[in-house]
C-alpha cells in the first residue's frame, strides 16, 4: 500500500472517486473544499493498493498537527465500497508512519456521521480504537429517519395551525440575497455571531453545486418570512442554516416549512439532519434549540472528533 499527497493535477481523479465513494458527500469535491483554500494549508492524501485507489483523506496541516479537515464539518477516510477493515487498518498505519516522517505530532480526525454513508463505513472508527485514539469532541445533532418520522409536538402543531390560518406559502428559491439578511440579523440578535459563509461565498458555492445547495423559503404575499438552506446529499438532507424574522416566528413559519420538507419535499431521503445544538466540543448544550428540533420529531445523533498522538 502507498499514499500520495494530493496536488491540483489530480482534481479529476479525486472528484471521480468522491462520486463513487461509499461515505463521501459533495463537500469533498475539490470545488467545495478549495473555495477557502487560502485559509488552510491543504495536505490531502490518496491511498493506493496495487495501483487501485482505495481511499482519500481530505486534510490540512497547522504547525505540527494534521487535521481531517479544519474547513469541513466532517472528514476522515473516504472509502471505496471494496475497502475492507484490514485495508483501512493498514491505511491508518501508513498514515501515522507518513505523518511521523513529516514531523507531525498529532492527528485530529473528524469522523463522518453514519447517516451520510451509502453503505456501512465505520472501519475507520475501529482502526482508531485499535490505536487508542481519544474522543475529544462529541457534538450533539438531531436527525429524523424520514420513513419513520415521529409526530410533531403540541408546540409545533400550534405553530402549524397559525401558519395555515395565515395562508403562508413554501417554495424553493435561488434568491440567497433575500434570505441572508434574515439569517444575519437573527444570528447576531441571539448569539452575536455571523454565518460561517459570507453571502458572496455561499452564492459561489450554490452556483457550483445547484443540485446540492438548496434554499427553501416561507412567504406571505411574496415577502420572505423564514427559510432554510439545505445541503442535499445522496442519503441525507442536512439543514445548514435556518432562520425566521419576527413575523415568521409569530405565524409559525418554520413549523410550516419543516412539515413540508419532512413529509413532502425530502420524504424520499433516508434522513433529515438538523445539525448540532452544542458548542465547546459538545459540553455546552443549547437546550432551547434542541427543544425545537426534537419538537419536529428529531432525535440524537453525534458528530465525533478523535485525537491520536504520533509517537
Amino acid at each position: 500500500m502507498q499514499l500520495v499527497r494530493y496536488n491540483p493535477t489530480m482534481k479529476s481523479r479525486w472528484d471521480s472517486f468522491v462520486a463513487e465513494s461509499k461515505n463521501a458527500t459533495f463537500l469533498f469535491y475539490r470545488d467545495y473544499m478549495d473555495y477557502h483554500a487560502d485559509r488552510f494549508c491543504d495536505h490531502s492524501l490518496l491511498f493506493y493498493e496495487k495501483n487501485h485507489l482505495l481511499g482519500l483523506l481530505p486534510g490540512n496541516t497547522e504547525a505540527d498537527i494534521y487535521y481531517s479537515h479544519q474547513g469541513l464539518t466532517y472528514g476522515g477516510f473516504l472509502l471505496s465500497s471494496s475497502a475492507t477493515t484490514e485495508q483501512v487498518i493498514k491505511m491508518l498505519d501508513l498514515l501515522m508512519a507518513y505523518l511521523k516522517e513529516n514531523g507531525v505530532k498529532k492527528l485530529i480526525y473528524k469522523s463522518i456521521p453514519y447517516f451520510y454513508h451509502k453503505i456501512p463505513a465505520e472501519e475507520d472508527l475501529y482502526a482508531l480504537y485499535l490505536k487508542k485514539a481519544v474522543l475529544i469532541s462529541r457534538s450533539l445533532s438531531s436527525a429524523i429517519r424520514c420513513d419513520r418520522a415521529l409526530p410533531f409536538s403540541h408546540a409545533r402543531k400550534d405553530g402549524l395551525r397559525k401558519a395555515r390560518k395565515a395562508a403562508l406559502n413554501c417554495q424553493e428559491s435561488t434568491d440567497l440575497a433575500v434570505f441572508w439578511p434574515i439569517l444575519e440579523q437573527n444570528l447576531w440578535a441571539r448569539h452575536q455571531l455571523r454565518p460561517v459563509h459570507q453571502l458572496d461565498e455561499i452564492c459561489r458555492l450554490h452556483k457550483a453545486f445547484p443540485q446540492n445547495i438548496r434554499l427553501f423559503l416561507v412567504t406571505e404575499s411574496d415577502k420572505a418570512l423564514a427559510g432554510c438552506l439545505v445541503y442535499d446529499t445522496e442519503t441525507t438532507a442536512h439543514i445548514q442554516y435556518i432562520s425566521s424574522n419576527q413575523r415568521g416566528k409569530a405565524l409559525g413559519a418554520l413549523d410550516f416549512l419543516f412539515e413540508w420538507l419532512i413529509f413532502d419535499r425530502f420524504k424520499h431521503k433516508d434522513f433529515l439532519d438538523f445539525g448540532i445544538s452544542t458548542d465547546d466540543d459538545g459540553y455546552k448544550l443549547d437546550r432551547g434549540l434542541l427543544f425545537q428540533k426534537e419538537g419536529f420529531g428529531a432525535r440524537a445523533s453525534v458528530y465525533d472528533i478523535y485525537a491520536l498522538t504520533i509517537d
